[in-house]
């Protein structure tokens, strides 16, 4: 298949690596000098993926060059340029497959609806699941899930994706699978927190479960089902992302907790951590459907600064939740 990827950071560079392998004809897209730059003259993402180099068949040009057909195209931008990069390129592919995971932060749309939005006659699916690009990148045996309300369109992505290390499932909730890649980006944010301040397994627990809980009330109240937060497309890619030193969003977290503000710790990661955008269109749609998520809304004020992680964690172990407190800005 003849396959494009806008997007050079590492989970874009991770997808081409595995399509490339696999026989695809990949070419991949992006608008940063530097890193189309290392991918063209290094065959390698020296910036956010060393070590990996692009099979033969992947080349490597900037989001202005895209032209011609493809079979498939990916997107994995960050959720927040979703919108502005499809917007610039005529569609180029009766199919799309998103890749980002995140909530649009404005409207609080699904990368799906925005997808849709931007190219409104073409087939668009989402794929998500406990995918780290460093170990998509390394051959890591994993699964993912391959969504579309229309299930033989899911099958073509399965198609194209399905390797000996990346084994892909299909679904037609597609609101769940991309929820859960989502959501769990906030619910990481906050584990690494707990890491940060010392916590251990027993907090961490008990904090992912509690926000596993509210990710799957938030979900079904916005058409989810269940079961797919029980999958791996919900509690597999929460458990990767909010365990492992590899999660962007769980650094950032790690950094949170250590006392660094958001700027600070986004500075230090160097790379965009979805969770702090999605944390905010979650309280938006939390409020607008009238629902309370203690655990998201405590993750939200650490990042926007309201109250600091210690005293988030302590009112969270408050017999009774008050969301007013998490309002609050910390003076003590």
């Amino acid at each position: 298949m003849r396959i494009a990827v806008l997007g050079t950071g590492s989970w874009g560079t991770a997808l081409s690596l595995l399509l490339g392998r696999m026989g695809h004809e990949v070419q991949i897209f992006g608008r940063d000098a530097e890193e189309v730059s290392h991918l063209r003259d290094h065959r390698e993402n020296l910036r956010f993926l060393p070590g990996f180099v692009l099979p033969e068949g992947v080349t490597a040009g900037f989001l202005t060059e895209v032209e011609g057909e493809y079979d498939l195209v990916v997107v994995a931008v960050p959720s927040h340029a979703v919108r502005e990069v499809m917007a610039a390129i005529p569609p180029r592919a009766g199919h799309v497959v998103v890749a980002s995971k995140g909530l649009e932060t404005s409207t609080g749309k699904l990368m799906t609806e925005v997808a849709a939005e931007c190219w409104p006659h073409v087939k668009v699916s989402a794929l998500s699941g406990p995918n780290l690009a460093v170990e998509i990148a390394r051959g890591v045996p994993t699964v993912a899930i391959a969504a579309n309300v229309e299930r033989n369109f899911a099958r073509v992505v399965q198609d194209a994706f399905t390797s000996h290390t990346f084994r892909v499932s299909i679904s037609d909730d597609v609101a769940g699978v991309e929820l859960g890649g989502a959501l769990k980006n906030v619910l990481a944010i906050g584990a690494g927190v707990a890491e940060g301040l010392g916590f251990g397994d027993n907090t961490k627990g008990a904090f992912l479960s509690r926000g596993l809980m509210e990710m799957a009330t938030l979900g079904q109240q916005l058409g989810a089902r269940l079961e797919t937060f029980l999958g791996p497309a919900g509690v597999g890619d929460l458990f990767a992302t909010a365990s492992s030193k590899l999660s962007r969003n769980f650094r950032l977290g790690f950094d949170l907790g250590q006392g660094f503000t958001v700027r600070e710790a986004a500075d230090r990661l160097g790379q965009v951590a979805e969770g702090v955008l999605t944390s905010e269109a979650v309280g938006r749609l939390a409020r607008q459907h009238g629902l309370v998520l203690p655990v998201f809304t405590a993750v939200d004020s650490i990042i926007q600064g309201r109250i600091t992680p210690q005293r988030a964690v302590a009112m969270l172990m408050e017999k009774e939740v008050r969301l007013a407190d998490f309002q609050e800005e910390e003076t003590d």
